[in-house]
Parts: structure tokens; C-alpha cells; sequence
């Protein structure tokens, strides 16, 4: 049995409407074509995330995917609890109002309570910002959340595998999340030419 097979934690994957759903759309996209159990993604979208899928990408293929869907408001949940024991949470894009109200500890919906349970369990809190420039409230709350355990991985694509269209650029962002989260994933590494 691969070490992708052994994967059996619970992931929590939130979409804000922030720009750039290509993000979004090619972490869901890696993370079908993983062995695990859909059922152990839950995924949430933030109330305009589908909105600026549709926008930006011109498709609608944010239903397709086979994880289920909780709606924004749906506390419910099971990791709107830490008893539910989801182990990492991604945001990605990660809008600056949905940072800013994590590092509040405002819980207003689904995913901001989400992200809550994950920092007072000490779990795994993974967001991906996507915004320019920054003000220096974006930088407060950025050092609140990292200082409070959370993860930044901004969507600043590298460009040192050569990246040939669109989507292998966001797939530099998205391999280092997936990287970040433990999933072992085939990625283009420093050093090891092609992907490993």
C-alpha cells in the first residue's frame, strides 16, 4: 500500500469569491484524481464564490466535483465542530475580508467557523491569499493569523518549471498546498527536473 492510499485525514476545502478561481478550480481538480474518499472532503463555498467561477473561467464546473457541498450557512456541518476532528482546512483563493474576519475570530458562517475550530484544535489552517497590493490591515491580520498557527501560502506562482499555460501556473500554488496539507502529490521539485 503507497503512502496515498494511507491517506485517511479529513480536509475542509473553502472557496471565497476572491479572484482567482483557476486556483480553486485546479485544487479540486487534484484532489478528484487522488485515491481518497470523497466523502472526506467537505467542500463550502462562500456566497459569491461561484459567482466569480463562473466570471473568470466561463464554465460552471464547481458542481461537478464528487465532495460534498455544505451550503455557507449550514452550521450543521460536522466540522463546524472540533468533534467532528477534520484535520486541515484549505482556503483557497483566500478573499482579504475572510482573512480578516478569521484573524477576528468573527465565525459569521460556515467557513470562518470552520477556520476557527481548526486554530483552537490545532490543526491545520492553510490560506491562500490573492490580493494586491496589500494595505496594512491585510498585513495585521495576516501576522494575527500566522501568529494564531494558521498557514500562508499566498497564490504567487514560481515560474523555474516553466509553467506552459494558465493552469500549470496555478498548479505552482497548488502543489505547494497540497505539499503543505501532506498529501504526497507528483509535483515538479527543485532541483529533480521533472516531476517527482
Amino acid at each position: 500500500m503507497s503512502a496515498m492510499d494511507q491517506w485517511d485525514r479529513k480536509l475542509v476545502v473553502g472557496i471565497t469569491g476572491a479572484s482567482g478561481s483557476i486556483y480553486a478550480k485546479v485544487l479540486l481538480d487534484r484532489l478528484a484524481a487522488l485515491p481518497i474518499d470523497p466523502s472526506r472532503v467537505g467542500l463550502v463555498y462562500s456566497r459569491n464564490a461561484t459567482d466569480v467561477w463562473q466570471t473568470e473561467l466561463g464554465q460552471s464546473d464547481f458542481a461537478k466535483y464528487p465532495f460534498p457541498v455544505y451550503a455557507p450557512d449550514d452550521f450543521r456541518a460536522p466540522f463546524a465542530s472540533g468533534s467532528a476532528r477534520y484535520d486541515t482546512m484549505i482556503v483557497c483563493p483566500c478573499s482579504m475580508g475572510t482573512l480578516g474576519r478569521i484573524a477576528a475570530g468573527v465565525s459569521n458562517d460556515l467557513m470562518t467557523r470552520a477556520a476557527d475550530v481548526m486554530l483552537k484544535e490545532r490543526r491545520k489552517l492553510i490560506l491562500v491569499p490573492r490580493d494586491t497590493p496589500l494595505s496594512l490591515i491585510h498585513l495585521r491580520n495576516m501576522t494575527t493569523v500566522v501568529e494564531a498557527g494558521a498557514i500562508l501560502c499566498p497564490a504567487m506562482p514560481s515560474f523555474y518549471s516553466r509553467p506552459g499555460d494558465f493552469t500549470a501556473l496555478a498548479a505552482t500554488v497548488v502543489d505547494r498546498v497540497l505539499d503543505l496539507a501532506g498529501l504526497p502529490i507528483r509535483s515538479y521539485r527543485w532541483g529533480e527536473g521533472d516531476a517527482v
